[in-house]
């Protein structure tokens, strides 16, 4: 499978809570559902932090079912799912293992991945880790990753995934002062139409006064 859609927020967190509990958890690895979502609502190493709902999170399973990157299994009395990632997408572990932490924390150096990405690989050096972005960055079928502009006064540059499509203004430079709200064409339309009704009312409101003037015998 070479392309995929862009993938929702919630759908790229479940599938970087089953990379991770894969390897953190192993024993109880396929994951329940619950467990499943308790990893997506997670308050520590989550960027953002979310507050899925169990019927939100079924559903991005079935979604990520249809697209093999998620598999299912009957275990006991509970379905049970497992991520299916590297095979899908043809990624070493290694890279897996990145986009997994990108999904769970967001933009982020290769220093700070480096880091973060300890419990499902160890990179020898940042140098490695660079390695296996670049070739995410410059992968044949579609660039999966892509290194951010640097900050002011940041010293390395952050990493993105694109599984969710184009990097947003916000993931660009979290500093920045949120955009004015653009006027959408529903707006616009709406304000045309106060101003054909206030046009409308002014005419009748002349019609009237121009009558009560003829009747009184004066001018307006």
């Amino acid at each position: 499978m070479n392309a995929l859609p862009a993938l929702s927020l919630l759908e790229t967190r479940v599938l970087g809570v089953l990379v991770e509990k894969e390897h953190t958890v192993p024993d109880s690895y396929p994951l329940t559902l619950n467990a499943l979502l308790s990893g997506c609502n997670q308050k520590t190493s989550r960027d953002p932090v979310i507050e899925a709902q169990e019927s939100e999170v079924q559903s991005a399973i079935d979604h990520l079912k249809t697209l093999s990157l998620v598999v299912e299994s009957s275990g006991g009395r509970v379905m049970r799912y497992a991520q299916n990632v590297r095979r899908v997408l043809n990624l070493p572990s290694q890279s897996v293992a990145l986009l997994a932490i990108l999904f769970l924390r967001g933009p982020q150096t290769a220093g700070e991945l480096r880091i973060n990405s300890d419990r499902l690989h160890k990179f020898v050096d940042i140098s490695s880790v660079e390695a296996f972005l670049e070739e995410l960055a410059e992968r044949p079928a579609g660039a999966l990753v892509r290194v951010l502009p640097k900050l002011p006064g940041a010293r390395e540059a952050r990493w993105v995934h694109l599984i969710s499509g184009e990097p947003t203004a916000a993931m660009m430079d979290p500093n920045a002062a949120p955009a004015p709200d653009a006027v959408t064409v529903s707006e616009l339309a709406a304000l045309r139409a106060n101003v054909d009704h206030l046009q409308a009312e002014m005419a009748s409101l002349r019609e009237t006064v121009d009558k009560l003037c003829k009747e009184l015998g004066t001018t307006p």
